[in-house]
């Protein structure tokens, strides 16, 4: 997993460090670190099966008001903008 990025010719010193830790968070290294610090445990079969019925329920009720003009259809892309349909 090294990040290997060589210096080009007449290449400022801030412009090397900013490739550099450009291509360190496109490779997801210190991402990937992080998320092993801690251990988490395995979710058991009954989590399992309620994360899956609230998804079931959620899209239903989505598809449901999309259906009868009460929220606008969705575009292309999804993304994490397009929560507006889930209560915090």
């Amino acid at each position: 997993m090294a990040v290997e990025v060589k210096r080009k010719q007449n290449e400022s010193v801030e412009g090397l460090l900013r490739r550099f830790s450009q291509r360190v968070l496109q490779s997801r290294v210190v991402f990937r670190a992080k998320a092993g610090r801690y251990r988490t445990k395995p979710k058991t079969k009954r989590q399992v099966k309620e994360s899956a019925l609230r998804r079931k329920y959620l899209r239903e009720k989505r598809d449901y008001l999309q259906k009868i003009g009460q929220l606008p259809e969705e575009t292309q892309g999804g993304g994490f903008g397009n929560r507006s349909f889930v209560k915090k």
